[in-house]
């Protein structure tokens, strides 16, 4: 085995990532606090050629150095917005034909490996703060919960892993 050079991996351009066909994944991130996990969710929006960032509340935005920091270049390539509140991008979510699920710990919850999700469904999926998760008034707007199985004592994960673990999920069909 041996790894391979930047030459070999073929990444795209900056242009050509622009041009290329997006997955109809659209990643929401509501009232996140750290610039680092915005930054990271780029970066994992990045490489698995989402649609697009949703950048809602309190979230900073791009141009910051903590997500350039983490993002690599990537707060460049993926689209995002920036919306005042939730409210107003799931209004639109809705109105672009996306379902809309919030990645959250519920009652009713449907656990990530059971999610019935198709290829090429238009789906967003909605992020909470770090320490509240995702806001109560913001569930009722969505279609469901979706939970990441875990077993171990906290049951949580980092914003910017549960990103990645969800989202990965969404995108490997």
């Amino acid at each position: 085995m041996r790894k391979l050079n930047m030459d070999e991996l073929n990444r795209l351009t900056v242009a050509e990532f622009k041009q290329s066909k997006k997955i109809p994944v659209i990643a929401v991130l509501e009232n996140i606090r750290s610039a680092y996990n915005v930054g990271s969710v780029f970066r994992t929006a990045d490489a698995f050629l989402l649609e697009a960032i949703y950048i809602c509340g309190y979230t900073c935005t791009p141009p910051h150095k903590e997500i350039k920091k983490t993002a690599l270049g990537a707060e460049d390539t993926v689209a995002w917005k920036h919306f005042k509140n939730t409210n107003l991008a799931i209004h639109e979510l809705h109105e672009l034909g996306y379902t809309v699920y919030a990645v959250e710990q519920a009652e009713g919850s449907t656990l990530l490996n059971k999610v019935d999700y198709k290829t090429g469904d238009k789906v967003a999926v909605i992020f909470g703060n770090e320490v509240t998760g995702v806001e109560q008034s913001t569930i009722k707007q969505c279609a469901g919960c979706i939970e990441i199985p875990q077993a171990g004592m906290k049951h949580s994960l980092n914003i910017a892993t549960a990103a990645g673990v969800v989202l990965w999920e969404l995108v490997r069909g």
